[in-house]
């Protein structure tokens, strides 16, 4: 809010956000995203280092990323560190490609996201005679 006093001309701008909803939406997708992309990282960071398949949670990782990497399987063959360390290069494509697909849809939600309504008000007193 802006006041003048001398020219005696009153501003008002009241500026609210009026799509807090897709706020919300926002960052449910992050978060979806974010999850992904960690699965992803531990999966390859786990076949870097050549981690234990037979654990629980090594398990539970292969398992969840399995689909998102199995896709692009046999697109380049895995690099071979030694007996137990490999490089997988179809885990980075997904990241990449799940990367890219979380951008282009929060730039989809983005514009909605932002939407404003801004109201300015200016008043001036009554002229004296």
């Amino acid at each position: 809010m802006e006041v003048k006093t001398m020219d005696k001309i009153t501003k008002q701008t009241e500026t609210r956000n009026i799509n807090q909803e897709n706020q919300t939406s926002k960052r449910i997708i992050i978060s979806i995203f974010v999850l992904i992309e960690a699965i992803l990282a531990f999966r390859f960071i786990f076949k870097l280092l050549g981690a234990n398949s037979e654990n629980g949670f090594v398990r539970i990782i292969y398992g969840a990323s399995g689909l998102l990497v199995g896709i692009f399987k046999g697109i380049f063959s895995q690099i071979e560190i030694n007996t137990k360390s490999i490089i997988e290069p179809e885990t980075v494509i997904s990241m990449i490609l799940i990367a890219l697909i979380a951008w282009i849809v929060l730039k989809l939600i983005r514009p909605h996201a932002s939407e404003q309504r801004v109201e300015k008000e200016y008043t001036k007193p009554n002229e004296e005679k």
